[in-house]
């Protein structure tokens, strides 16, 4: 065909077109999550806020999102006030989204449920003091602040959307890789949540040890998304704030790429169309700290117990306000749990020394722990008297209990009993001036006891005894244990009577049952106090409380180790105490010249931490454990790595339980804070105790001084369900609580609120205004419906969120008015609001 030259120039002009219409459409666009994370306490410039007004004035194209600790807008407005004002406009106008509120920026995987909770309630109140007209729709984290409860709390605060991406800040770790540009995270209990996961094939960037492929869209990550047949792919980039870069991307980045906020892409951008669900587990969050060192473990025992606290005192302030015998202190409470949350910051935990002496994140965590603690104490019980004539029993928990709980009776060479108000007299012994007693306590509510002079008590009929050979045996009436003084005061022996005489020490094994083992690499190596003959004291022997210690030693520094029982008590309570007298390298290898891009680091390496270890006679061991709101079964061969990019989840948060094979029997170990266990097919439960040397950043983790810790073993039958495992830890955590007095109360006995259904936990009791909130862990049962019953009349009561709106109005049941039904599905939670008829 000839064409003339008009037609020529013509077509020349259409082919082009279609060229460039075609290339055009070959460059598909990218996106991408810029912003800022940290705040007042990690790190943000005074005037902070005016640089980043600026560089939104000056970026028309530029949307960023905001992981901002709360309190830094409370020092913003006050030196910033116009600068603020102007980022309050750019949030009304959706150029700048508000993506994690919580107060203290806390990991999450290793805190309970209940502080997630009020981290995300009070950041979320302090955030709209300042930027009333914010909204809160999807989460976001900068650091690895993720756990497999958050679809459920987050949907109950009116979240829609979610990330599970941290590219640029994966130092404590990273979420499992997922394949899908979008996922339905289905969480512990089933709620789901429209998420981005870390994809597939985003990887760990090489040369490094805190980056992921996703960090500034190199035009690689972006092709592969393409190759995956990805429609709208993200890369992320929360910045430091602080840091000077304006726009993240430069240089060699995938063009075109657009910014945006993450609601906008998931409302506006993000193709939304067959999302498969992923039940997201404790496992799928790959996280790793320097577990074992002093500094960290002194920080998670602070924080537990802190935590602890605040939970027993809020309950008991809302039962004292209930019964009009205080009003609840709500200024209190509330600055106890500001405190407590901050304690949380996930920089006291990954950078703990960061920071001028005396004033690191160490010792801030000093001082917050002791407010919440001190004021935790000063709610709970009044001034000790002198002449305590009568303890009150407090019982935080949602179910009737009976068990031991202890009280400091001044110092006098009287021996004491306790009686209930009938007169009956009540198992009890004396310690010095500590008296143990077995109280009966009615659900959310308190029992009388008298303080009587007595008869000074004996020793009982089984206690403790030692044999000819050296061994001593404990013997109640649930156990008999059995140690051994020449190796190490190794337990040989622990018989569970009541689990049809199941022995639980595997004798076989190489390692020695509550034995201690780990590498010196200063002195000589591999060291254990299997090897060193102990010697072993009896510190009470009855008749109701037994409690021995062993002196031993291990690379020649003292250890003393307490084991205590009730006799009736399933619980075996252990204490460990290490004598410290210099700092010893302990662990893999010694670090020389450690680089942050090295991806090998000693302490990684938990087997060659000192371990506490625990071989057990249970064959195909199953290991479960728990998390907030959530127990898992871990798919882990082991617990084992030695590098960055083969990090797994080994934590244990306030539990694990190993099983056999058909689930028969099960031995739990409960840790009083967070840290390590080690598992593997040939190497036993083990919690992780110390480890000494070269951490994140190269920074010496030393021992300063002696090592202290608590652990419990729980010996069972059948899986964590049947034995009851999460009640265990509530009575742990909020143990019966006795508080002396001079004056028999006006009200001896009392029950405000008790769970009908075995399973459900009573996770938190307050009060906000002129009404109650009790919210309802379903832990262990099924998801049929159940009662609670409380003990006066309900005027008006209904499930609602988080967020304050009303789930759902309760229909008030018994002829009294008195109980209220409802369902939870298993690992879920409820809260009810209640308005009652307080007591006159």
């Amino acid at each position: 065909m000839i064409f003339a030259q008009g037609e020529i120039k013509k077509w020349s002009v259409v082919i082009i077109a279609v060229f460039l219409f075609h290339n055009l459409q070959a460059q598909e666009e990218a996106y991408f999550i810029d912003g800022y994370h940290g705040g007042i306490w990690g790190h943000y410039p005074e005037k902070y806020t005016s640089y980043i007004v600026d560089e939104l004035d000056k970026n028309e194209e530029w949307f960023i999102n905001l992981e901002i600790e709360p309190e830094t807008w409370d020092r913003a407005a006050r030196i910033d006030a116009n600068s603020v004002s102007k980022l309050k406009d750019y949030i009304a106008q959706d150029r700048v989204e508000y993506v994690n509120p919580a107060y203290g920026q806390p990991y999450m995987w290793n805190i309970s449920g209940e502080s997630i909770i009020r981290q995300l309630e009070m950041g979320m109140h302090k955030v709209r003091e300042h930027f009333p007209e914010v909204t809160f729709t999807t989460y976001s984290s900068e650091e690895p602040c993720f756990t497999s409860a958050l679809p459920q709390i987050l949907s109950s605060f009116g979240f829609k959307y979610a990330s599970l991406k941290n590219p640029n800040t994966c130092w404590g770790g990273y979420t499992r890789e997922h394949e899908g540009e979008l996922v339905s995270w289905t969480g512990s209990d089933g709620s789901t949540i429209l998420t981005v996961p870390r994809y597939s094939f985003e990887e760990l960037l090489p040369g490094s040890t805190w980056e992921t492929t996703a960090n500034a869209n190199s035009p690689a990550f972006i092709q592969a998304a393409f190759d995956h047949d990805f429609k709208a792919p993200i890369g992320m980039c929360l910045q430091d704030a602080g840091w000077k870069n304006g726009p993240w991307l430069k240089g060699n980045y995938y063009k075109p790429t657009a910014y945006t906020t993450w609601s906008n892409y998931f409302e506006n951008i993000a193709q939304i169309e067959d999302v498969q669900p992923w039940h997201f587990n404790q496992e799928d969050v790959q996280v790793s700290l320097v577990w074992g060192s002093q500094v960290l473990q002194r920080i998670a025992q602070r924080e537990r117990k802190a935590a602890n606290k605040i939970i027993l005192a809020e309950k008991i302030a809302a039962l004292h306000d209930f019964e009009n015998m205080a009003t609840f202190p709500e200024k209190e409470i509330n600055e106890a749990w500001r405190t407590l949350l901050l304690t949380q910051h996930h920089d006291c935990w990954i950078v703990p020394y960061n920071g001028d002496r005396g004033d690191t994140w160490a010792d801030k965590v000093e001082d917050w722990t002791t407010t919440t603690i001190s004021t935790s104490d000063d709610i709970i019980a009044s001034p000790a008297s002198k002449d305590i004539k009568y303890i009150k029993v407090y019982n935080t928990s949602g179910k009737a209990r009976e068990g031991w709980t202890q009280t400091t009776l001044p110092k006098s060479k009287k021996a004491y009993q306790i009686q209930d108000l009938q007169g009956n007299i009540i198992p009890s012994q004396q310690a010095g001036n500590t008296l143990f007693f077995k109280a009966t306590a009615p659900a959310l509510g308190f029992a009388t006891y008298k303080v009587k002079t007595a008869a000074k008590t004996t020793a009982s009929a089984r206690g403790i005894m030692k044999d000819k050979n050296g061994l001593f045996t404990i013997n109640t009436s649930i156990y008999t244990l059995q140690l051994d003084a020449a190796q190490g005061g190794k337990i040989v022996s622990l018989l569970a009577k009541k689990l049809d005489n199941k022995e639980f020490v595997d004798s076989n094994s190489k390692y020695g049952f509550n034995t201690l083992r780990g590498n010196f690499h200063d002195e000589g190596g591999l060291k254990t106090t299997l090897n060193n003959p102990a010697e072993i004291t009896i510190l009470e022997n009855g008749p109701y409380h037994y409690k021995l210690a062993i002196h031993t030693s291990i690379a020649g520094t003292p250890v003393t180790q307490t084991i205590s029982v009730f006799d009736d008590s399933p619980r075996i309570d252990f204490n460990l105490d290490i004598d410290w007298k210099k700092n010893t390298g302990i662990g893999a290898f010694k670090e020389k010249g450690l680089k942050a891009s090295d991806r090998v680091k000693a302490f990684y390496n938990d087997e060659q931490k000192l371990l506490s270890l625990f071989p057990l006679n249970l064959e195909g061991q199953k290991v479960f454990k728990n998390s907030a709101f959530d127990v898992m079964e871990s798919g882990l061969e082991n617990t084992f790595f030695e590098s960055w990019d083969a990090i797994k989840n080994n934590i244990i948060v306030d539990w694990v339980d190993v099983t056999d094979a058909d689930e028969a029997y099960g031995m739990a170990l409960f840790s009083d804070h967070t840290t390590s266990y080690t598992h593997g097919k040939d190497f036993p439960l083990g919690l992780t105790v110390q480890y000494s040397g070269a951490g994140l950043w190269g920074r010496n983790y030393s021992i300063e001084g002696p090592t202290s810790i608590n652990y419990t073993l729980l010996p069972h039958r059948g899986n964590w369900q049947e034995a009851g495992l999460w009640q265990h830890l509530q009575d742990q955590n909020e143990p019966l609580t006795a508080v002396g007095i001079r004056l028999l109360p006006k009200a001896t006995q009392k029950s405000l609120l008790e769970i009908k259904k075995k399973g459900w936990i009573l996770t938190s009791f307050t009060k906000k205004g002129d009404a109650y909130y009790a919210r309802v862990f379903n832990a262990e049962g099924d998801a049929t419906e159940a009662s609670i019953m409380l003990d006066t009349k309900i005027e008006n009561a209904s499930l609602v969120n988080l967020d304050g709106s009303v789930g759902q109005a309760l229909n008030i049941e018994d002829t009294k008015n008195k109980s209220v039904s409802f369902s939870i599905p298993q690992m879920g939670f409820k809260t009810i609001k209640l308005k009652l008829t307080t007591q006159k």
